[in-house]
């Protein structure tokens, strides 16, 4: 047991490394990679991104079901089950793989047709390569995540992410010298492609010679392949909404706007999906264990604790982000995203706050989303996210327009706030069993911490107002020296700060003397 908290402790840890890499490249390489494809083709290129990563969906969602078999096997002690799992999910990926390279190929054919309206014809053409080495990109995703399932069933955080750190570091270090030879976009996937070939190549020799991971390729059951599908089916359908709420609106700004208007909205929802990856940092290294506490028939209450534990650190991380990005994030995107950008620098601001203010609620909330999984009670969740995604897109075509950007944004927000705000806490409260009300008053018990930096970060965005470098780092200082301060004297409970004085503890303790070993016939006392 003692070895899985320490996996998970350096799971989060570098996790959270991860991300603070992903945050330097996007503000070191983003700027760079603006300006040596152009507004034009970075729009495409996301563009397209959103387009062929629906094939995403195609998994079907098997990879949550394989975590939840998985662990009541394990539970049983099914030593030939677990392999006959194992032999019976790759099988699947590897088909599934083979149908997202068929379905990629009447996307490429297609391409012409479905980009027509926003997109010029050279960018078209650009876009129809882009799509075949995205296709064959994601591919290869599909048997990866079962090599990196079977690593998180056993709770190998040190290894998986590690891995991922390094992907993380040596995508721009690879990409960045064919930028400049004149590569442009193409370079971009070329360089993904071969990481993620590299990171399937090293999961396998991972799960083979050290994890001993054992696969039967036979007698598969029949009725387990069936009940899998029936508990994948309403994930699928979560994964298919989640996506378009998330893709949609580029899609109907290419056709609607153009591949300029695509580029400003994506500068806004990169620093939104920085910030969706931070949430996860803490709660992923926890989903083997709400699967084996359900497995092992482990009460609501225990669940509930967890959700609260968990939730109330990510409110924590959640919130420097936000409201740092809130008094301080439009100077950034001015200089970041640079000249090209100047003047709708202050749309891509609007853009990400809304769509990170609303998303707030279920990120704090993810580690229910396992819960309910893990409990199969994901139904539910599955037809609100499908009524997201309809108030969404019908919102989106109504307002993009008049308001571009910030009208499809603003319908994201106000459908996420309707259902993850709203349905889903009801949910959790009333059918889950998770106490919901205990959850928000332990997370409101947070806010007094956030006075002292929000009433700072009011007082310098009105009176000493960020614009230059020198006045964003030292004020950017100031607020992190302040907000930390302030969530250690008025945030944090006893129990927290135990948690992240431990590992310094561990340093600075003073090691036993050993004892003297008392002679024979000697007085011990």
């Amino acid at each position: 047991m003692n070895a899985r908290v320490s996996q998970r402790k350096a799971g989060v840890i570098l996790s959270y490394a991860t991300m603070a890499a992903q945050s330097v490249i996007a503000i070191a390489y983003t700027p760079v990679m603006l300006r040596l494809l152009g507004k034009s083709e970075y729009g495409v290129y996301n563009l397209v991104y959103s387009m062929v990563s629906y094939l995403g969906v195609l998994s079907f969602g098997f990879d949550s079901a394989y975590i939840r078999f998985y662990s009541r096997l394990q539970a049983k002690k099914d030593v030939t089950g677990m392999a006959r799992l194992n032999g019976m999910f790759l099988t699947l990926f590897t088909l599934i793989s083979i149908l997202a390279l068929s379905a990629g190929s009447v996307l490429v054919k297609n391409a012409g047709s479905l980009l027509s309206g926003g997109l010029t014809d050279r960018e078209i053409k650009i876009a129809a390569v882009l799509m075949k080495l995205m296709v064959f990109n994601i591919a290869i995703t599909f048997p990866t995540s079962v090599f990196d399932s079977i690593v998180m069933i056993h709770e190998q955080y040190i290894f998986q992410k590690t891995v991922n750190l390094l992907r993380t570091v040596l995508n721009p270090f690879l990409a960045l010298p064919l930028l400049l030879m004149g590569y442009r976009s193409i370079s971009l996937v070329v360089v993904t492609t071969a990481l993620n070939v590299a990171g399937l190549l090293i999961n396998i020799w991972f799960c083979l010679s050290k994890l001993k991971t054992q696969f039967i390729f036979s007698r598969f059951h029949l009725a387990l392949l069936r009940e899998i599908w029936i508990f994948s089916a309403y994930i699928f359908l979560n994964m298919v909404t989640e996506q378009a709420n998330w893709s949609v609106d580029k899609i109907i700004l290419g056709k609607m706007k153009g591949s300029s208007e695509v580029a400003v909205y994506s500068i806004g929802s990169q620093f939104n999906t920085i910030y969706l990856s931070f949430s996860t940092a803490i709660s992923s290294v926890f989903v083997p264990k709400v699967n084996r506490m359900v497995a092992e028939h482990g009460d609501i209450k225990s669940l509930t604790n967890l959700f609260t534990k968990v939730g109330r650190f990510q409110f924590f991380v959640l919130s420097f982000i936000l409201t740092g990005f809130a008094f301080f994030g439009g100077y950034f995107i001015k200089v970041w995203a640079g000249r090209e950008y100047a003047g709708t620098y202050l749309t891509a601001y609007h853009i990400a706050l809304l769509l990170m203010v609303p998303v707030t609620i279920p990120l704090i909330q993810n580690l229910g989303i396992e819960i309910q999984i893990a409990k199969n009670m994901h139904k539910f969740r599955s037809v609100v996210y499908a009524l997201i995604a309809a108030v969404n897109l019908t919102a989106s075509i109504l307002l993009c327009p008049s308001l571009g950007g910030v009208g499809c944004a603003a319908a994201t927000a106000a459908s996420i706030t309707l259902g993850s705000g709203f349905m889903m806490n009801w949910y959790y409260q009333s059918r889950v069993g998770l106490d919901i009300l205990f959850f928000w008053k332990q997370i409101l018990k947070t806010f007094p911490a956030l006075i002292l930096p929000a009433a700072f970060g009011f007082c310098v965005t009105r009176f000493f107002p960020v614009d230059s470098a020198a006045r964003f780092s030292g004020v950017g200082l100031l607020y992190s020296v302040l907000f930390f301060f302030s969530v250690w004297e008025f945030g944090l409970n006893a129990y927290e700060k135990g948690l992240i004085l431990q590992p310094f503890q561990k340093f600075v303790k003073n090691p036993a003397r050993p004892q003297k070993t008392p002679l024979p016939g000697k007085d011990k006392s």
